[in-house]
């Protein structure tokens, strides 16, 4: 390396990592991609790095090193409006100061041969800061300076690299190395000059080789919008959003287990004629309501973001653009994630409301904490002065100038962005709740109102109203020693199945497609399949919105209802995940979008057209072939066959061959490529002629609220007789016993999903007494219930071994 100490350009493929100290992290990584991922098929834009040694040069040479120095000394980061003040007289004399002309000239000299690589007079370039000290394994300096787009002409190069040079003492820039204590003179600024990507016509994104909010490793997120990156970048909309599992993808699997679109409400593009070099303009809602990349692409994103983390051995963050004039997709910056990736995994903490207030806003979750405070509303960087320590940030979108008040705020809200906008970013790094994309939050929230900000409750972030209790549960899970009996999950909403897969568990027991249909799908499957027939216009109309996106209405029904199941199996991959087919009651269904005029009304739904007899039913089972074929695809195409099937409510035998042929007639069929099928049992003919079922399906998952409503003949819907509702009942306990017996007898797999042994511990002890397989417990009934069956499996054990001992005394 010593004979390019002293260089002030040095190109991509004269860099690697390792030359952190000589062009910055953001320029080291890229060069490092450029000599060692480019031959891999990864397509990196060329450009070249101008040097520490450069921005050292031109300090020195303009007498600013000491001039720096002296007013840094009295910085205080604590007092805003000092550091604005100090900030900005050091960046207004550097950009005054006059660059060496030695320098100009190799910059000029180094543009030319970047323009003439790419066939073209003055190539339109990204121009970039690098700071030595950014992008290291503890600490982001993502954004901390400044990146400028669609710069052409040498001397606009040269004025543009002295402003990034300038952005090394933004405000958000000196109290950030003040933060992670670093020096302020000896942090160097290198510029990157990157050719653009034209993605202006076309899309761009950022993209995580892990999942930002729970650490999960095993997926790509992919987030992406129109237009240049820098929209997505900061928040300015909230972009479509792809997960893509890495387990399966590396064997040729297509497994993307998510596709969320976007409101992409803006467009950046090149600007033309002089002054701005970018502009926002309108996207029209066309092109809002479709994805900005296709399964195609979004793989190939997938795949070469798991190449970049295998080089680098650790989790990334990447930014990706698709040009729109050669359709092709590029890679133009790497760096390593830094919160998620050194969080301590052993530590399990949990935040919970103890009460709820008045729910004011929703949107999404970043971090899983709590927070409240006093609003303050702050809609232009000119009023952060006015934000005091302890304040709610409440706010359209934050960029870095915001990051001063960020890190002393008891929580964030803004209206757009998503997971991976600035303000998602910075508040995971810095532990502070913050709710992303909740829309007209400056408008409903005012000054000085108390809010309690919530994103501990899911992938929803929620704003109540008023100051409202929580406690925090911390669990230490290197400690926590696992039971003989499988601690099985219940899981109901995709998107929180990464979170709770953290949680020491066997798989999952139960995972209802209720909540994937009800929360992400929303429309009845009838309504899709007939969307012809639908009789009401306004539903209609909706119906035709929400699908516009998709080549049919039914792929929509089926995409969605597959990638639910498959985020849920990825998450506790290669575990048992045992989903439940459709369970919806017909008044349940006529709430879905259409499902008035394709559902009757019943007197008494509980009991009534539900479960397995829908499955084979003409006026419902075309319906159930597309939950059919949402299964196949997550088995056959996203190489999840760890997932199972469970027929609810099965009343008879006869009925139960009726829903094995149907699936097996749409490519499921039991026992092919290890297809397992289980039947709830919630019915007391299920326990009575228990040995004839467990004849036809793989295993029973005892559900003890139904079986309790029709043991006792209790409508758990009826107030009335609610007192008298309780699985603990002997009439239940020796249902359960009897059931038990059998499938042991008969070598078939025996578990409980129902409530009751999330509630009560001494039913799940009483579960363990009888030699249940498994339980499937609600996320937050794990720990104290796999402490009861902890204590109940040492009873056994100790009485067993008491036993034996007592025999051998008496012989």
């Amino acid at each position: 390396m010593s004979n390019t100490k002293q260089k002030l350009i040095l190109w991509f493929d004269e860099l690697t990592i390792r030359d952190v100290g000589l062009v910055g992290g953001k320029n080291a990584s890229l060069g490092e991609m450029y000599r060692k991922l480019t031959p891999k098929g990864i397509s990196i834009p060329n450009g070249f790095a101008v040097t520490a040694e450069a921005y050292r040069y031109f300090l020195s040479e303009s007498g600013l090193d000491t001039k720096i120095t002296e007013i840094l000394s009295n910085v205080n980061r604590h007092n805003i409006k000092t550091l604005a003040t100090y900030g900005s007289q050091i960046r207004n004399l550097i950009l005054k100061s006059t660059m060496p002309e030695v320098l100009c000239n190799e910059i000029a000299t180094a543009y030319r041969r970047l323009s003439r690589e790419y066939g073209v007079d003055n190539v339109d370039v990204a121009v970039r800061s690098s700071a030595t000290a950014e992008d290291l394994p503890s600490a982001s300096f993502a954004g901390q300076q400044e990146s400028y787009l669609n710069i052409s002409g040498a001397d606009n190069i040269i004025k543009t690299v002295k402003m990034c040079i300038s952005s090394l003492f933004t405000n958000r820039a000196i109290a950030y190395r003040i933060d992670k204590g670093f020096d302020h003179m000896s942090t160097y600024l290198s510029v990157g000059v990157q050719k653009m990507v034209r993605s202006d016509k076309a899309s761009s994104g950022v993209m995580f080789t892990l999942d930002t909010e729970s650490g999960f490793r095993d997926v790509i997120l992919i987030n992406g919008a129109w237009g240049l990156g820098e929209n997505v970048v900061k928040g300015r909309v909230t972009p479509d959003e792809y997960y893509v599992f890495k387990t399966t993808l590396k064997k040729d699997y297509k497994p993307i287990i998510g596709k969320q679109i976007g409101s992409k409400e803006k467009r950046l593009i090149y600007a033309r004629g002089k002054g701005a070099t970018t502009v926002n303009i309108n996207v029209p809602i066309k092109d809002r309501e479709r994805f900005v990349l296709n399964n195609e692409e979004i793989l190939t994103l997938a795949k070469w973001g798991m190449e970049i983390e295998e080089h680098y051995g650790r989790p990334m963050d990447i930014e990706w653009a698709k040009d729109g004039n050669t359709k092709k997709l590029y890679i133009v910056q790497a760096r390593p994630e830094t919160v998620r990736s050194i969080e301590d995994k052993n530590i399990y903490e949990q935040y919970y409301i103890k009460s709820k207030g008045k729910l004011l806003l929703e949107g999404s979750s970043v971090g899983k904490k709590i927070g409240e405070g006093k609003v303050r509303v702050i809609k232009d960087v000119r009023q952060i002065n006015q934000f005091k320590a302890g304040e709610v940030l409440v706010t359209r979108v934050t960029d870095p100038d915001w990051e001063p008040i960020m890190r002393i705020a008891a929580a964030i809200v803004t209206e757009k962005g998503g997971k991976t906008s600035h303000a998602a970013i910075v508040s995971r790094e810095l532990g502070i709740p913050c709710v992303v994309g909740a829309e007209d939050a400056t408008t409903t929230l005012h000054d000085g109102q108390y809010i309690t900000v919530s994103s501990a409750e899911g992938e929803i972030g929620k704003i109540y109203d008023g100051k409202l209790p929580y406690d925090i549960k911390r669990s230490d899970l290197s400690k926590l020693q696992r039971p003989k009996t499988k601690i099985m999950m219940n899981v109901g909403v995709p998107r929180e199945a990464f979170s709770h897969a953290n949680v020491p568990n066997d798989g999952v027991g139960l995972a209802r497609e209720e909540f994937i249909i009800a929360n992400f799908i929303k429309i009845h499957p009838l309504a899709l399949i007939n969307f012809d027939k639908v009789n009401d216009k306004k539903a209609k109309a909706e119906i035709a919105s929400m699908t516009a996106a998709y080549k049919s209405k039914i792929d929509y029904y089926v995409d969605n209802l597959a990638e639910g199941i498959g985020r849920i199996a990825a998450a506790y991959y290669p575990k048992d995940v045992i989903v439940r087919l459709s369970d919806f009651k017909t008044n349940e269904y006529r709430t879905l979008l259409g499902g008035e005029q394709f559902e009757p009304v019943e007197a008494n739904p509980m009991i009534g057209w539900r479960g397995a007899s829908r499955y084979y039913d003409p006026k419902y089972k075309a319906a159930f072939v597309l939950e059919c074929k949402a299964f196949k695809k997550v088995r056959d195409e996203y190489g999840l066959t760890n997932v199972k099937a469970m027929v609810p409510f099965c009343r008879t035998v006869e009925e139960g061959k009726k829903v094995l042929q149907v699936m097996a007639d749409n490519g499921l069929k039991r026992g092919v490529n290890g297809f397992e099928v289980y039947v709830m049992c919630e019915i007391p003919s299920n326990v009575i002629l228990g040995e004839e079922f467990a004849e036809i399906f793989d295993g029973f998952s005892i559900g003890t609220n139904d079986l309790t409503q029709l043991t006792m003949g209790i409508d758990r819907d009826s107030e009335l007789v609610a007192p008298l509702f309780d699985e603990r009942n002997e009439a239940i306990r020796k249902m359960v016993r009897q059931i038990i017996t059998i499938a042991k007898a008969k070598k078939r797999k025996i578990g409980v999903c129902g409530d009751a042994p999330s509630t009560f511990p001494e039913f799940a002890q009483f579960l363990v007494e009888c030699g249940i397989d498994s339980m499937s417990l609600s996320p937050d009934a794990v720990f104290p219930t796999m402490l009861a069956v902890l204590a109940m499996e040492k009873k056994m054990r100790f009485h067993k071994v008491k036993k034996i001992l007592n025999k051998r005394i008496i012989k």
